[in-house]
């Protein structure tokens, strides 16, 4: 009796461990084969490309936020970093003439800038992540308004265009991007003593700090790649539209949170794959993508991200819990 209850303990044990390493993709593949019976189209390479080019820009500012959600906080002013980024290149491209890559090297020191300042915020002063970020989002959104005028920047540069149109042996270099990014961003969570540093505070602060972890410097170092990342997300997007608003990015927050919870990274902190974000970028990609393909009306799609982001919290919440 003892050894059956033992074996029924290791079963669940193992069950458990699967689906922590593979269940985000089981999801996938299941998502990806329901979407494709009800809808043929989506099933194809050139869906699954086009998929992959947009969900790029959702992708950069998944990984700030998995490091964000890492180490305990939250980014909430990577939409607003955004959109004051888009407007940076309107200013510096269309308005002063300024050369393509400086205007993207100038916009992207914003961006890093505002990442820095929330980091520097939050641990200089013990600050809630939540406040700080939300807080700086309204004064990012605001000064967006005032670089722009409140009007949208066409922007007409061919070269610039590219960033999101061209392609680099064969691929759309919005996917070569995010290829890049993913990389970088594997090696650096994983591999490095930064990301150590991270997943140190991030599950027991007080015992990283005693390890002779600096708390201070790995959150500020988390918010400036956030920040960063936001402004290359910015440039992709500002590329694809061709024009820089101070009301774009709004809700992109969101599906950077949904991106990363699907992702295996825990609100508890001190847990996160790179792996795992990726395809929960590309989950949330292929909700939009079917949903439209089927004709489901974006209100519904609203509702149906709000429900996939509560069951994954609710699934994190309870294999902690299995776990302690």
């Amino acid at each position: 009796m003892i050894g059956k209850i033992k074996a029924k303990s290791m079963n669940n044990d193992n069950l458990r461990m699967f689906m922590g390493k593979y269940g985000i993709g089981l999801v996938l593949l299941l998502m990806m084969v329901v979407i494709g019976i009800m809808e043929p189209t989506f099933a194809t390479s050139k869906n699954f490309m086009n998929v992959a080019t947009q969900v790029a820009i959702n992708g950069m500012i998944s990984y700030g936020m998995c490091l964000a959600i890492t180490t305990g906080g939250i980014d909430l002013a990577v939409g607003a970093q955004l959109a004051l980024t888009s407007c940076v290149l309107g200013v510096t491209i269309t308005n002063s003439g300024m050369n393509v890559w400086t205007a993207c090297g100038v916009a992207l020191l914003v961006a890093t800038f505002f990442g820095f300042l929330n980091g520097f915020l939050i641990a200089k002063f013990n600050m809630f992540p939540f406040v700080v970020t939300l807080s700086t989002q309204l004064i990012i959104r605001g000064l967006s308004q005032v670089i722009s005028g409140g009007k949208a920047i066409s922007l007409t540069s061919d070269a610039f265009k590219g960033i999101y149109s061209d392609k680099f042996l064969g691929m759309p270099i919005p996917i070569v991007i995010l290829i890049v990014i993913s990389i970088i961003m594997y090696l650096l969570l994983h591999w490095t003593k930064f990301g150590r540093y991270i997943f140190a505070v991030g599950g027991n602060v007080n015992a990283a700090i005693a390890s002779g972890v600096s708390e201070f410097w790995t959150k500020v170092g988390v918010y400036t790649v956030s920040g960063f990342l936001a402004g290359v997300a910015a440039i992709i997007f500002t590329a694809k539209t061709g024009s820089a608003q101070s009301n774009i990015g709004v809700g992109y927050e969101t599906d950077a949170v949904a991106a990363c919870v699907l992702g295996g990274t825990s609100f508890a902190g001190g847990i996160a794959t790179i792996p795992g974000v990726l395809m929960g970028i590309f989950i949330i990609g292929f909700i939009y993508n079917g949903m439209n393909l089927i004709g489901v009306s974006s209100y519904y799609q609203s509702i149906v991200k709000g429900c996939v982001i509560i069951g994954a919290v609710l699934l994190d919440m309870v294999m902690n819990k299995r776990n302690r």
